[in-house]
């Protein structure tokens, strides 16, 4: 199940954000037995895109969420998010 979500969030954001890197960890272990993680796992998702040039963090965060806002509830219970310009890897 958890390769599954990782694809399908793969997807969904490799479609909207075309990510020049991407990683997805899957974090749900770590909050077995919370509240509400019977309805998706806990994600983290380190990405850079020049979809992100100009954005601030809460404009680059609303982008990744709607990239998988139809995964939101069902895969995808709480997701870290690291969004990033190539430039501010590089520096």
């Amino acid at each position: 199940m958890t390769q599954e979500r990782i694809s399908r969030i793969r997807a969904a954001l490799e479609r909207e954000l075309a990510p020049l890197e991407l990683e997805i960890q899957d974090d749900s272990a770590r909050h077995a037995g919370h509240a509400g993680a019977r309805e998706g796992g806990h994600f983290r998702v380190r990405l850079v895109s020049e979809s992100f040039r100009g954005k601030t963090a809460i404009q680059r965060h609303r982008l990744v969420y709607a990239a998988v806002g139809s995964l939101m509830g069902r895969d995808i219970h709480a997701l870290n998010i690291d969004a990033r310009t190539p430039e501010e890897i590089s520096s």
